[in-house]
Order: structure tokens, then sequence, then C-alpha cells
């Protein structure tokens, strides 16, 4: 699940290197247990629904355009030059969890820049056949920064913390590892 730069774990369940990630971004924003859960490499349920169906619509939509676009240690949806900035799409499969997309193309954004490269983001939601500009500005980078830390931290907690029910619980993929 974590394709923009992995987590090593060695020695037992010891974390040795911990990048912070889109993916962990946009789980940060929801729960912050499953940030905890992937950074331990436990994935979440791969036959989910909600998983199948968010891979149709990555996979189908948008077929024109380049795809899966590596930089670095980030992967991107869709990446193209407009107008002298690179312009970064991010396909979702609705807009109900939107500040989640926000956040996690506002820091694909962040590690652009920290690049040297300028950049604007696009939300698509081809579903509803709507697009969201996204813009990083210097209030959205600081409370980045704050979130990266905030993820580290819990990335090196000896367990994860006991899940909540959250609105979130009914489509999650690790539904069945929290409350069996």
């Amino acid at each position: 699940m974590i394709a923009e730069k992995q987590i090593c774990i060695s020695g037992g369940d010891k974390l040795s290197e911990i990048n912070v990630n889109g993916t962990l971004v946009w789980y940060y924003t929801i729960c912050r247990r499953e940030v905890w859960l992937i950074s331990h490499g436990i994935t979440p349920d791969q036959d989910d629904s909600n998983m199948d169906i968010g891979r149709f619509i990555h996979e189908e939509s948008y077929a024109r355009e380049k795809k899966e676009i590596s930089i670095g240690n980030v992967k991107f949806d869709i990446l193209s030059e407009k107008d002298g900035y690179m312009m970064i799409g991010e396909i979702k499969k609705s807009s109900k969890y939107i500040e989640s997309a926000k956040m996690q193309l506002a820091y694909y954004l962040l590690e652009l820049k920290r690049s040297g490269i300028d950049g604007i983001g696009v939300l698509m939601f081809p579903k509803e056949k709507r697009r969201e500009v996204v813009e990083l500005t210097n209030e959205l980078a600081t409370k980045l920064a704050e979130i990266e830390k905030e993820i580290l931290k819990i990335c090196y907690e000896e367990e994860p913390e006991k899940p909540k029910k959250i609105n979130f619980c009914r489509n999650c993929a690790y539904s069945e590892f929290c409350w069996s």
C-alpha cells in the first residue's frame, strides 16, 4: 500500500527507518491508528470492496494522462507541466475524504518544493465529474511539517492506540483487524 517511500522494519518489531509519505499523511488525517498499522507492515484487507473500487477508478479514469509517476521517493497519480508549473493530479473515489485528500496532495507539493520545483495540485473525483485545485501556502507547509513530526511519533510507539469508532470505520479495510 505504501508506494512512495518504504518503511524499514528490522530486528523484530524495531523500526529502523521511517520516511513520511503521502499515504501516511492521508491516514493521519483520518485515523492515527492506521498510521501505526501501515508503518508496522500491517496491510489492510486487499479484498475489501472499497479498495477494489478505488483501484478500478484509478486505473480507468483519465486514461490519456500519464499515471503513477515517481519522482524521488513520492509517487503521483498524474504529473504534467502546465504554464511553467508542474501539475500533480490525485485521483480519488469520492470527495467524502476531501480534507485528507487535500493534505496528501499538499504533502506532494511540499516534497516537490523541497526538491526546488514549484507545483500546483488538482484533486480529481471522476465519479462526481469534479476537480479542486490545491496550492501549497506557507501556513499549509508549516502544518505539514508538524504533521510529519506527529506521524513519526506515532510510528515509533510500541503499540497502536486503541481503536475508536469513527464515521470512517464503516468503510475501512482495517475494520476486521480493529473490531474482531
